[in-house]
């Protein structure tokens, strides 16, 4: 299973994000999934679509891509963790 994360340069909203996804998937049981970072501003349909939305996190699962709504960027570690689980 892969973890879409839609971001752009310099947004501290997606680094953060990234950082907290990362510490996520540092527990055994989650070691599997994958994070696939997408820069917005290497393509035009990315961008068109996600321009004033990063950071925008998604799941890919059996080739459905589904969005997942978006945590505040006071959301903790934990708090990420029970959210993700539940569309994993």
């Amino acid at each position: 299973m892969k973890i879409i994360l839609y971001s752009k340069p310099g947004c501290h909203l997606c680094e953060g994000l990234q950082e907290k996804l990362e510490t996520i998937m540092q527990a055994p049981d989650l070691a599997s999934l994958d994070l696939e970072v997408r820069d917005i501003t290497t393509r035009e349909d990315w961008f068109a679509a996600y321009q004033y939305e990063v950071p925008v996190l998604c799941v890919l699962k059996d080739d459905n891509l589904q969005t997942i709504p978006r945590p505040s960027p006071r959301t903790s570690v934990t708090q990420l963790e029970k959210t993700l689980r539940k569309y994993i």
